[in-house]
């Protein structure tokens, strides 16, 4: 069996060592895979490569499409687990795209790893492979806002929103253009009674420029409602790369 991953270039999966750059984990060495293809598409992703393919005519604010040849590789479950052990490291992320798509492949291939701790990102619409979920240790789950271009109907499901704000590994990251999408996330929060110790608002932004400029709003917003506060450290290092 295979998993579908996306590309640093034409044929390299995007397989390599980093240090995590959002959410609870940040600043911690890890070990990434991004997987490729997404049932969302945000209109500012960062990752468009993964799932906006030549004819996919969904909108994205640079208005690029890719191709899927250079963009998207296929392995065996055995030669993704195999590199993954080559790294060394022991703290997996698993991103996309929208990983969970490929949940039963995850949970064979994850299977195969020995002593990791294992995270994934996922846009919280997909239910996590019966299989899988033994094996995660945390889930990063970022519900997409109304900012996102993504109808709530597709983006917001309440019965997976209720079972992510149930499940104590999960724990929630909401992408942040303007104050006013804060009234969005509390009122979430309220519906899904989600605890606030559980979520990081983080700004939208692929420069430091604009993510410290937002940071300077957002984070008195982030301790006047007991959230938390979520960087993007690796832009900060590496710029908007893939493999970073």
């Amino acid at each position: 069996m295979s998993l579908t991953l996306a590309t640093t270039t034409p044929g390299e999966p995007e397989i390599f060592a980093s240090l995590q750059g959002e959410g609870r984990s940040a600043g911690l060495p890890c070990t990434f895979v991004r997987l490729s293809r997404c049932n969302l598409a945000c209109t500012w992703c960062d990752t468009a490569y993964t799932w906006r393919f030549e004819g996919d005519n969904r909108p994205h604010r640079d208005d690029i499409t890719f191709e899927r040849k250079a963009n998207q590789v296929v392995l065996s479950e055995e030669d993704v687990a195999a590199r993954i052990m080559a790294l060394g490291g022991n703290r997996l992320v698993i991103t996309g795209g929208e990983p969970l798509l490929q949940g039963a492949q995850l949970a064979r291939m994850v299977s195969l790893l020995d002593g990791h701790t294992v995270e994934i990102e996922t846009n919280g619409t997909v239910a996590p492979h019966p299989a899988l979920a033994p094996l995660v240790s945390q889930y990063n789950v970022s519900p997409k806002l109304r900012h996102s271009g993504n109808p709530a109907e597709i983006a917001l499901l309440s019965v997976r929103l209720q079972a992510w704000s149930d499940e104590p590994k999960a724990h929630f990251k909401f992408v942040i253009s303007a104050p006013e999408d804060l009234a969005e996330v509390l009122e979430l929060q309220t519906a899904y009674a989600i605890p606030g110790e559980r979520i990081q608002l983080m700004p939208e932004g692929t420069d430091s420029k604009t993510l410290r400029s937002r940071e300077h709003w957002l984070a008195p917003l982030c301790v006047a409602h007991g959230l938390g506060l979520s960087d993007r450290l690796h832009i900060h290092l590496y710029g908007d790369t893939r493999g970073t």
